[in-house]
């Protein structure tokens, strides 16, 4: 018997930066854990964020029953990418299996995280600093991606997130940065979602950069752009920016 042609495709960048932007665009996932009591896989719907790095961000209540598993086995599975009209399967999706990581407020990047989640999801003010709310970072160990009809890929977690001395710096001036950007240019934001053909909504504004690109959300709209090569300083991020909004198609 003739043995089968894979049905995976050699991963190449045009996949690693698809992957990427299905994960830092989602505003929203499905997650599933491993249920302590019965040892059968638990799903359930969790708000996401990015770090800096791209890893991606929960804010969940120990109440919940995904927490709960999460304590005692950090294995989890992470569904991201959004269906349009016509058949779901047709649209790109990403499962990313992680392994999540507690991030207790002591620790000296829980304010990067916390601001950084506020930025996507401004009701969470109302509960996010709760006792009984914690976040979790869900380090990406691999990754499945289903491109849509015969398109699908494997990737390693570092596909998915960027390597780099600079996060940190990156990290403590982005709201500076932005600021300056837009001090710079005060039309910046409307320009780039004229470019960048965003969807017509209210107005939209920058929320999150990072070496790799940036995201832009307007209600219940995220954007995320990511650059041809990463960036090494923050200047390199706003010059970036500044040719995608500015530049003659």
């Amino acid at each position: 018997m003739k043995d089968q042609p894979s049905p995976l495709r050699e991963t190449d960048d045009d996949a690693r930066k698809l992957a990427r932007v299905l994960l830092r665009s989602a505003r929203h996932a499905a997650i599933a854990v491993l249920d302590p009591e019965t040892g059968f896989p638990f799903a359930s719907r969790v708000l996401v964020a990015t770090d800096i790095d791209g890893t991606p961000v929960i804010l969940v209540s120990q109440l919940s029953a995904h927490t709960r598993a999460l304590a005692r086995d950090p294995r989890a599975s992470l569904l991201t990418g959004e269906p349009g009209k016509g058949d779901p399967l047709a649209y790109p999706r990403l499962t990313t299996q992680c392994v999540a990581e507690p991030v207790e407020r002591s620790n000296a990047f829980y304010e990067r995280i916390r601001t950084r989640f506020l930025a996507r999801h401004t009701k969470a003010k109302l509960y996010i600093d709760f006792p009984d709310f914690l976040f979790f970072r869900l380090k990406p160990e691999t990754a499945s991606l289903n491109g849509g009809f015969g398109r699908a890929y494997q990737l390693d977690g570092k596909d998915l997130v960027i390597q780099s001395a600079a996060n940190e710096e990156i990290a403590a001036g982005a709201a500076e940065t932005v600021r300056d950007l837009i001090e710079r240019y005060p039309d910046v934001e409307e320009s780039l979602a004229t470019r960048l053909k965003a969807p017509e909504s209210g107005s939209w504004r920058i929320c999150g950069i990072d070496l790799s690109g940036f995201d832009m959300i307007s209600g219940d709209f995220l954007l995320r752009y990511e650059f041809e090569t990463l960036a090494v300083d923050a200047d390199h991020i706003c010059s970036n920016i500044s040719k995608i909004a500015y530049s003659i198609p």
